[in-house]
C-alpha cells in the first residue's frame, strides 16, 4: 500500500503543470494513476480500533511506535521496581541496614522484637494470600457471575488477557508452601516452620501440608481458562479449599507458635527466620530482579524490530517474570508494602480507558508518582492502574495468545 501511495505522489508531481493550466484550484486533488486527468478524492486509511472498547484494541502498524514505546516504558518501570525491592532486602532499607538484616535481628526496628514476632508476620502473610486467592481472586468474579453480572465477573478475573489466572493463583499458594517449608523446591528444610511443627505436633504439620496441597490442586482443577469457567463447581471447590487453608493457618498454626512454650524461644525460632529470609525471600526476589531485566530486554528488542516472533518472546518473558512475583505474595510486607511496590507492579483491575489515552498521548508522566506512598491516595492509585505486569499483559497478549501485528 505504501508503494501505491508513493506512485500516486510521483504521478501527481508529474502532472502539476498540466493541471495548473486547466484548473484554478490551488490545492488540486490527487491524480488517479489509471486515468491521470481525472482527480480523485483522497483515501483516509481505516483505523481498526476506531469505535472499539479498550479491551478490543489491536496492534496496528499505524500505532506501532506508540505501542512499542508504552511497552518499553512499562517494562522499564517493572525492572526498576523489582531492583528496588531486591536492593531494599539485600543492601539498605531507608538508609538503614538491609531489610533482611533488620528482620533477622528483630531488635525493635520495624516493630519486630523477637523471633516469634517474625514467625507471626510470616504466618499472617500466608493467611492473607490464602484469603485473597479464595475470597477475592476467585470469589469476587464468582459472586458477580452468580448475581447475574457476567460482564463484571469477566473483568474482575485477574490475568485474563493471558489466560494465566489459574497458574497465578496456584503460585500464590506455592508462596505459602515455600514460606512454610523454608525452600523453593517443595522440600522441607530442617530450619523451617514445618520442621518445628512436626517435631512437636506431627498431625498439625500433616494437616497444614495437606491443606496447602489441596488448595493448589483445586485451583488447577478449574477448567482452563478460568474466565470461561467462573461459576464452575471446580471454582467453588477451589474457594472452599483456600478458605480451609486460611482457617488452618490462622486458627491452628499461628496459635501453635504463640502458645507452645517449648518452641517459643529465639533459640528455636531464629534459624527458622534466617532460613525463611535466606532460602525463600532473597532467592525469590533475586529471580524477580533477573526475570524482569530479561523481560525488559525482550520488550526493548520488540520495540526496535516489531514482529510476531517478538510478541511471542515478550509473552514468554512475561510468564517467566510473573512466576517469582506470584510466588512472593505470601510475604507482601516491608518494602513491597511500604513503598507501594505491590500495586506499582500488580494493580488489578486496570483502567483500560486511561491506558488507551496514554497510548494516544504518550504521556509517560501519567504512570509515575513521587513522595511517600499512601494506599488511600487516589492520585497515586490512578497512576498504578496504567503500569505494571497487567498493563504489559494487555499490550502483549490477546485472548490467551501473543498479539499479532495487523497492518
Amino acid at each position: 500500500m505504501m508503494k501505491n501511495l508513493f506512485l500516486i505522489g510521483m504521478l501527481a508531481s508529474a502532472m502539476t503543470f498540466s493541471l495548473a493550466a486547466c484548473s484554478d484550484d490551488d490545492d488540486p486533488k490527487p491524480v488517479d494513476p489509471v486515468d491521470p486527468v481525472t482527480p480523485v478524492d483522497p483515501v483516509t486509511p481505516t483505523d481498526p480500533n476506531e469505535g472499539k472498547d479498550a479491551a478490543d484494541y489491536v496492534y496496528t502498524s499505524s500505532i506501532a511506535d506508540a505501542w512499542g514505546n508504552y511497552m518499553r516504558n512499562v517494562s522499564l518501570l517493572l525492572r526498576t521496581d523489582a531492583t528496588t525491592l531486591y536492593d531494599d532486602w539485600t543492601d539498605s532499607y531507608n538508609g538503614d541496614d538491609s531489610y533482611a538484616t533488620i528482620f533477622k535481628a528483630h531488635d525493635g526496628r520495624e516493630d519486630f522484637n523477637s523471633a516469634l514476632n517474625c514467625i507471626e508476620q510470616m504466618i499472617d502473610g500466608c493467611t492473607d494470600i490464602a484469603s485473597e486467592v479464595g475470597s477475592s481472586k476467585i470469589g469476587e468474579p464468582y459472586d458477580l457471575y452468580v448475581s447475574g453480572d457476567t460482564e463484571g465477573a469477566l473483568y474482575a478475573v485477574e490475568s485474563w488477557y493471558s489466560w494465566h489466572s489459574r497458574e497465578d493463583y496456584r503460585n500464590n499458594i506455592y508462596s505459602i508452601r515455600n514460606a512454610y517449608f523454608g525452600s523453593l523446591d517443595g522440600t522441607v528444610n530442617d530450619n523451617s516452620m514445618s520442621a518445628v511443627v512436626k517435631s512437636v505436633d506431627p498431625e498439625l504439620d500433616a494437616e497444614v501440608t495437606a491443606a496447602i496441597n489441596a488448595a493448589a490442586e483445586a485451583i488447577m482443577a478449574i477448567p482452563q481458562p478460568f474466565r470461561n469457567n467462573i461459576n464452575s463447581t471446580q471454582a467453588a471447590a477451589a474457594m472452599d479449599a483456600c478458605g480451609d487453608l486460611e482457617t488452618i493457618l490462622d486458627e491452628e498454626l499461628r496459635p501453635f507458635f504463640t502458645n507452645t512454650a517449648a518452641i517459643n524461644t529465639n533459640a528455636v525460632l531464629d534459624p527458622v527466620v534466617q532460613q525463611y529470609v535466606d532460602g525463600v525471600v532473597i532467592p525469590t526476589y533475586t529471580e524477580l530482579k533477573a526475570k524482569n531485566s530479561a523481560l525488559h530486554d525482550a520488550v526493548s528488542a520488540f520495540q526496535a524490530n516489531p514482529s510476531n516472533a517478538g510478541f511471542v518472546a515478550c509473552c514468554n518473558a512475561w510468564l517467566d517474570a510473573r512466576t517469582p512475583w506470584e510466588s512472593s505474595e505470601a510475604f507482601l510486607f516491608g518494602p513491597v508494602a511500604d513503598k507501594g511496590l505491590d500495586p506499582n507492579m500488580d494493580s488489578w483491575p486496570l483502567d483500560q480507558v486511561a491506558i488507551v489515552n496514554i497510548l494516544k498521548s504518550q504521556d509517560w508522566a501519567a504512570m509515575e508518582w513521587e513522595g511517600d506512598y499512601d494506599e488511600d491516595d487516589e492520585a497515586i492509585a490512578s497512576k498504578q492502574e496504567v503500569r505494571g505486569f497487567h498493563t504489559l499483559e494487555f499490550l502483549i497478549f490477546k485472548d490467551g495468545q501473543p498479539r499479532t501485528i495487523n497492518n
